[in-house]
């Protein structure tokens, strides 16, 4: 045989044999299902192979994607992609007949049901994500039987029950998505196996019990977020350990106290939030050596001590909040660098001049301290500091009996006739703002940290807005990633009628996966909690519609405080990135009656309590002194928090 017939014999039967390379015909027949079930018919054309190299469905980008081993003779499909497409209805079981499957994503569908147990059986699974879904059950034991898993995840779903110890057997699992799952009760001890772990999103759930001592031995750690997840205090000492952690969100902890001795040697983070936490203790000199260190939230806590003198010249942070802690000491002009955007450090007894380089702060709030503002050239700050003080007259001082704010909006008369003022001044990541007639004040201090778009405080829509007569005073919104504060000044002191206005314009109502997004947050009225866990759309009966919930609070100090406060709880990215925390779209109060001696206590208001306004580089500077009035005259006056309040509802 000559060497040309040979080739071509060769070439022959290596092309007989690709020829063969057919995919599992049980495979095949329950990829047919799985297409017809979900109406995919359109995008997946089955007449061909469906692991046909050439085929539409093949490429990393495709989606929905079919991907396939051809190694031996019989094809078999590994990868399947269904993300986004609003695929409907309960996993079918033809899906387990695909048994060599090693990444299956299935995310951001409105999938119902429950995850059936013959998932366990897909035993070569990789990476599995079911996240964004509305599935419901417990979850499943079975997982544990997934030991190859890198990364899973179950996040923004309905399941109910404790999480498997069956998942403690998944040692090389190195991202776990639950957040915002539904899952409750304890961590399960066997969790302490997963010591590849680099990724833990475990926020807006109902787990019980403190945090884990064992997370500490979780020496591949990068990013951990645990807030509103119920659990207690104290951070474990062993955290320590988590020297290549760059992003760590802990916050709403019950229990124990938490001080900031486990912050050692994490030079490498950059988001650092470990808002109301109970943390005690003064803040840590070395922090100031972070030099990767962007965001530090370390607000509502009871942080004691100075600002620590490392702050100053950190030239790489960005956002900084330490409000509502019991901190002391002066600010230094050199700890405002020209890298920072924003600054909370409001409500401590901080003293001190303002740092005349707060002017180039591009967001500032320093509400509730002592600090001076007299060295800012504004008539109009030193003008109102001067009648806190008592060392002038007062313009119209406790004269007011109504304040009305159109939040996030223009200017605007309802049918009633009440005139809801402007707020539409752009707030930023630590602002603060007076109305022009210095009757009502606004704070916000909050960042969306994961939004792509930039920090934005106002939602808007077009549609119209049902269940009123008012559809446009609900057409826009504050809304705050954080704490969100409205302050209604020189009220007469006497009983009052708060009416707030919220339409969830933001959240979607639509059979779509992007209506499955959960707004929740606590409202606060001078200090009393009047509502927790606050679901606009769920109460109102879908978005887009009208709801105006009436409180009564009583003025005692001429000064009525709104408090719109996230604690971590509800879905964080739907239907896109950053959209969570406090939204309300109006605010009527009004005094049903007067207080008994008014008149004789009005006098002597100015000198225990007042808010001092003003206007530097285009950011109003709001002041007071809430703290120092509340620790001389405990007595008979509603005290104005400086840590998260933990009353019950009334």
């Amino acid at each position: 045989m000559g060497l040309l017939s040979f080739t071509l014999l060769i070439l022959g039967l290596f092309q007989l044999v690709s020829a063969q390379q057919n995919t599992d015909p049980n495979e095949v027949a329950a990829l047919r299902t799985l297409i017809n079930y979900w109406n995919l018919g359109s995008k997946i054309n089955l007449t061909i192979d469906p692991c046909n190299q050439n085929a539409s469905w093949t490429s990393e980008d495709s989606n929905p994607r079919v991907a396939c081993d051809c190694s031996s003779n019989i094809c078999h499909i590994t990868h399947l992609k269904i993300y986004a497409l609003d695929i409907k209805g309960e996993i079918p079981k033809e899906l387990f007949e695909l048994k060599e499957l090693m990444d299956l994503n299935l995310g951001q569908n409105v999938l119902n049901g429950s995850i059936p147990a013959e998932i366990g059986q897909l035993s070569k699974m990789q990476y599995l994500s079911l996240g964004i879904n509305n599935l419901t059950g417990a979850v499943p034991p079975e997982l544990g039987n997934l030991t190859q898993l890198n990364s899973l995840s179950f996040s923004s779903n309905n399941f109910f029950g404790p999480l498997p110890k069956e998942l403690g057997n998944l040692t090389s699992l190195q991202q776990l998505y639950i957040d915002s799952s539904g899952v409750s009760g304890a961590i399960p001890e066997e969790f302490a196996n997963l010591k590849s772990l680099q990724i833990l999103w475990a926020s807006d759930n109902r787990l019980t019990g403190k945090l884990p001592e064992y997370f500490g031995t979780f020496t591949e750690f990068r990013d951990m977020r645990l807030q509103g997840a119920s659990l207690e205090g104290p951070i474990p000492s062993s955290f320590s350990a988590l020297t290549k952690l760059e992003d760590l969100r802990i916050g709403d902890l019950r229990g124990e106290a938490s001080s900031l001795d486990f912050l050692d040697s994490q030079t490498s983070l950059s988001t650092l939030s470990l808002r109301n936490c109970r943390l005690s203790g003064q803040i840590p000199e070395r922090i100031g050596k972070f030099t990767n260190l962007k965001y530090m939230d370390l607000s509502f806590n009871k942080l004691t001590g100075q600002i620590p003198t490392s702050f100053r010249g950190f030239s790489s942070l960005q956002f900084l909040y330490l409000g509502n802690n019991n901190l002391s000491g002066e600010l230094t002009e050199d700890m405002i660098t020209p890298e920072l955007i924003a600054l909370d450090v409001s409500f401590n007894p901080l003293s001190g001049n303002l740092p005349t380089q707060f002017a180039k702060t591009k967001s500032i709030n320093v509400v509730g301290t002592s600090i001076n503002a007299n060295g800012l050239q504004d008539n109009k700050v030193s003008g109102m500091l001067n009648c806190i003080q008592g060392k002038t007259k007062c313009k119209n001082k406790g004269s007011s009996t109504s304040f009305s704010i159109k939040c996030g909006g223009t200017a605007q008369k309802s049918a009633s006739g009440i005139e809801f003022d402007d707020d539409s001044e752009a707030l930023g990541a630590a602002a603060l703002y007076t109305s022009t007639d210095e009757q009502w004040a606004v704070s916000n201090a909050g960042n969306f940290i994961s939004n792509p778009k930039g920090n934005r405080y106002v939602a808007m829509t077009d549609s119209q807005i049902t269940e009123t007569l008012e559809s446009e005073l609900y057409k826009t919104s504050r809304i705050s990633p954080s704490s969100l504060r409205y302050y209604g000044l020189d009220l007469k002191n006497g009983k009052y009628s708060v009416e707030l206005h919220f339409a969830e314009i933001e959240m979607e109502d639509s059979s779509s996966w992007k209506g499955l997004g959960r707004r929740l947050f606590d409202v606060y009225i001078q200090g009393e909690k009047v509502l927790e866990d606050f679901n606009i759309q769920k109460e109102a009966g879908g978005s887009k519609k009208a709801l105006v919930k009436t409180f009564e609070a009583n003025v005692t100090n001429t000064i009525m405080e709104i408090h719109f406060f996230w604690a971590g709880k509800g879905t964080c990215c739907i239907p896109y990135q950053s959209t969570y925390g406090p939204l309300v779209s109006a605010i009527h109060a009004s005094q049903v009656s007067e207080a008994a001696g008014a008149s004789s206590s009005r006098k002597h208001v100015g000198q225990i309590a007042g808010i001092v306004i003003g206007a530097v580089a285009g950011v109003v500077i709001l002041s007071s002194v809430f703290y120092l009035w509340w620790k001389k005259d405990p007595q008979g006056h509603m005290r104005i928090f400086t840590d998260s309040p933990r009353k019950p509802l009334k």
